[in-house]
């Protein structure tokens, strides 16, 4: 990334600047009384050296260049990733007794300021000479979300250390941290499809294989497709023939919009928001465990927001949810960085303050869904509307809703009645506990932490709803 250099920040005095600024001025005061000349040379030698200095760092502007990487491009919350930095000098003239430091966003931490190596003066050709130096530092940012990191900030001092200025070059990079995968036990879902034990070692170790069988030959059949094997076996000439089957389906509701959470009095509420910006966080991470869990078992996912898609926003806002904006799809192949990138700029909405104008759902832009799909819910907190939408989903099997602390009680029990499955999850660490108990009785005759769920080879081969 080729950077320009910025406006000059305006030159500010040091600690040492201003104390000579302000003896000087004493100095001054005092020859208006005394009408002393010596008083007087003190007093404008003290106050010309900082004004001097001010002048010195302001009138030689740097201009460099600046190229921005991340290693790796994006990082999991609680790991290390390394910001490698390229400075390139510009300038026909050397650059050196500079500091740098970074800056980032807030959560983002930076190292303070450094010594920046000297450069030699522009060379032209690539960045590998002497007149470009190479910057690494180590950062590890604790929470999900999309970082803003740069610009890098370069400062001159005088060589009294009287004055100072900066500039801020280059252009700031997205830095994406995505949330926690936690490691679930036991393989995923287990379909109970009976085909076979044959069929059943394919899918074993091979998820996305197509299958062959033979059939009888048609005019126009290639000859290479021929399978002598089954065409000595039938007395009759038989050809290979793919049988194409997608991947099984699974859906994920994730509870973005929040709306059973009470309004906070004007003033108040600083507590309740917290709670549920902390369940909301739980419940991004459930996602993203699941969702990872269930990818890697060669599982299609569809992920439903039940607040406006923030995974692939509409111009015109809707309400969204299971009547609103349309699934997002996830895949096995590449499924996985797509579902945790984007997760990382998944916020919760603002509460809105009791008495505070609040604007009406849109009207439902969809239709349910018709297709019963094995679906997993993440809810935080939602209200009677979206409870009703999603007891629709109950007769999917299995239909389990990981329910935060948030949610009221009266919701999960209508949750209940219509048949879902309720598990409750406190804290990131009761997410592999809570996926066993999401398999519960049924579970029995499975892997463990498998979810036996009879019927999902049927729906192998449907399209997404």
């Amino acid at each position: 990334m080729s950077a320009t250099r910025r406006p000059v920040w305006f030159p500010r005095l040091t600690l040492r600047g201003g104390v000579f600024l302000g003896v000087g001025g004493l100095f001054l005061v005092q020859y208006l009384f005394t009408g002393r000349r010596d008083i007087l040379f003190v007093a404008c030698l003290l106050l010309l050296v900082p004004v001097t200095a001010a002048a010195y760092v302001a009138i030689r502007p740097v201009a460099v260049t600046v190229s921005r990487a991340f290693r790796p491009a994006v990082v999991e919350a609680g790991r290390e990733a390394v910001v490698a930095l390229t400075v390139r000098n510009l300038s026909a003239r050397p650059l050196y007794g500079l500091r740098w430091r970074d800056t980032g966003g807030p959560g983002l931490p930076t190292p303070g300021a450094l010594v920046l190596p000297g450069l030699d003066r522009f060379e032209g050709g690539r960045d590998n000479g002497a007149d470009a130096v190479r910057l690494e530092y180590t950062l590890v940012p604790r929470h999900r979300g999309i970082y803003s990191s740069g610009p890098l900030r370069l400062e001159r001092y005088d060589p009294f250390g009287l004055a100072s200025s900066g500039w801020a070059v280059g252009e700031p990079h997205d830095l994406v941290v995505t949330p926690t995968a936690t490691p679930l036990p036991g393989v995923g879902l287990t379909g109970g499809g009976g085909d076979g034990e044959a069929r059943e070692r394919l899918r074993h170790l091979n998820h996305n294989s197509d299958e062959l069988f033979a059939r009888e030959y048609r005019p126009g059949d290639p000859l290479r497709r021929v399978n002598w094997p089954a065409t000595a076996r039938h007395g009759e000439i038989m050809v290979r023939q793919e049988e194409h089957r997608s991947n099984p389906v699974a859906r994920i509701v994730l509870d973005t919009a929040l709306r059973g959470r009470p309004a906070p009095p004007p003033g108040q509420g600083p507590d309740r928001r917290f709670r549920h910006d902390q369940a909301f966080e739980v419940a991004v991470e459930l996602v993203a465990s699941v969702g990872v869990h269930l990818l890697d078992a060669g599982f299609r996912l569809d992920l439903v927001e039940l607040g406006p898609s923030q995974f692939a926003p509409r111009t015109a806002p809707g309400r969204g949810g299971l009547r609103g904006d349309a699934a997002v799809d996830f895949r096995a192949i590449g499924g996985v960085r797509a579902l945790l990138e984007g997760l990382a700029g998944v916020v919760p909405p603002e509460p809105v303050p009791t008495g505070a104008a609040t604007p009406g759902p849109a009207p439902h832009g969809g239709h349910p869904p018709q297709i019963p799909l094995p679906t997993f819910a993440m809810l935080v907190d939602i209200d009677k509307q979206d409870a009703a939408e999603l007891g629709a989903l109950a007769a999917a099997r299995p239909a389990v809703a990981f329910v935060l602390d948030t949610m009221q009680p009266a919701t999960v029990d209508s949750l209940r009645d219509a048949g879902w499955r309720c598990v409750p999850v406190r804290s990131t660490r009761d997410i592999p506990a809570a996926w066993l108990d999401a398999a519960g009785p049924q579970g029995a005759g499975a892997a463990p932490g498998a979810i036996a769920v009879p019927g999902v080879a049927g729906v192998q081969g449907q399209d997404r709803p």
